[in-house]
């Protein structure tokens, strides 16, 4: 194969980018859009205790054992192993972080996170499974930095983690 011909297929210009970051975009204003809805007139939710917990109990141990995921020997049986429940429980986390709801009441911003990691991991197995390793790489540090945004608008003054905290 030429170099032109190898260039041409490597590089797809700033087109996959653009489509990407509208896709983001488009699905953020769909999770406010439907939060908004969801609130409805004169919703009172509540955050089900349940949903907390589940969401605490695979969010926390997340993180240490996502770092370990991503900097530890790659390729390993544990490494396999350990990704698999890594990968479970940030299912769970994004699952479940739909029965938390935002300030407004509804879903918010926040949870385009969810809607991200509920794409990504599967398309990083996918990646994965097909020799796609760099790829897979790129898709699960992603997921794992989401954790840590999304993690920080938690801390927002008026939501329950701060509150518990801090008082």
């Amino acid at each position: 194969m030429s170099a032109a011909m190898l260039s041409s297929t490597r590089s797809r210009g700033p087109a996959p980018l653009i489509r990407r970051a509208l896709l983001i975009g488009a699905a953020l204003a769909a999770a406010v859009l439907l939060g908004y809805v969801m609130r409805g007139p004169g919703n009172d939710y509540r955050n089900p205790a349940w949903a907390l917990w589940i969401h605490l109990a695979t969010v926390i141990p997340a993180v240490p054992l996502g770092a370990w995921v991503l900097w530890g020997p790659k390729g390993t049986p544990a490494h396999k192993a350990a990704g698999r429940v890594w990968t479970v429980m940030m299912l769970v986390t994004a699952i479940d972080s739909f029965w938390l709801r935002s300030l407004t009441g509804g879903i918010g911003p926040i949870h385009i996170f969810s809607i991200l990691t509920l794409y990504s991991i599967p398309v990083s197995i996918w990646n994965a499974r097909r020799g796609h390793i760099e790829a897979h790489r790129r898709a699960m540090v992603g997921v794992y930095a989401g954790l840590f945004v999304a993690g920080g608008f938690t801390m927002i003054p008026g939501r329950f983690l701060p509150d518990l905290l801090f008082g």
